[in-house]
């Protein structure tokens, strides 16, 4: 499976769990800026599950997108589009290979997270959860947010430091209000004085979320 986008491709997408073809349930993964498909996959033993299939597509570069995710979108192509290709590629396979939108699940972590959460609200569904841990919608402040569509009462879990320097508050905020009316059951977290990193109560939500 090779994506036409003409940056990030899913040649080297890095798997883990047990084979897509005898999983009942599927979580795509999606790594931050300066790390890789492996790194972001060494999430999945913690979520102590035999059934899933978990699936991380790797970026080029170790970048999805090169500037801040509040930067101006078009100074971020094409690596957003093509990100957001390879995000579309992953989940029409798992749709076409028979899992419905329930038994599918979105994960990222920092830019990964920003980047999956953007793919989840131009493409929402009621997927099984969508975890963005220190991220948010992309594009600078006073972006238009009029994204078509329903979660259809889909869980997100949004979990952040109150001062992180990468991912404000406010954003994080922002990103909760609008997939809320959307129709996702958002829970957000925010963590006092925590460090850009993945928590570990951020990994019990994830754990909660994907197992129930």
């Amino acid at each position: 499976m090779a994506t036409s986008s003409p940056l990030h491709r899913t040649d080297h997408l890095q798997t883990w769990g047990v084979p897509v073809a005898e999983a009942r349930k599927v979580m795509i993964m999606v790594h931050g800026r300066g790390a890789d498909a492996r790194d972001i996959l060494q999430l999945a033993p913690y979520l102590e599950t035999t059934d899933a299939a978990f699936l991380a597509p790797q970026a080029t570069g170790h970048s999805w997108y090169p500037y801040s995710f509040l930067a101006p979108i078009a100074d971020n192509e094409p690596g957003i589009s093509s990100g957001l290709a390879v995000l579309k590629e992953l989940v029409d396979a798992q749709l076409a290979a028979g899992f419905a939108p329930e038994q599918i699940y979105l994960l990222g972590f920092s830019q990964g997270a920003c980047l999956a959460l953007e793919f989840a609200a131009r493409n929402p569904r009621p997927y099984g959860g969508v975890f963005g841990l220190s991220g948010g919608l992309i594009g600078p402040p006073g972006t238009p947010r009029n994204y078509p569509g329903n979660f259809g009462g889909a869980p997100v879990f949004l979990g952040c430091s109150d001062v992180d320097s990468h991912i404000p508050k406010a954003r994080v905020l922002e990103t909760a209000d609008v997939l809320t009316r959307m129709g996702a059951a958002v829970t957000t977290r925010l963590y006092p004085n925590a460090p850009h990193t993945i928590l570990e109560d951020e990994i019990e939500a994830v754990r909660s979320g994907f197992s129930g």
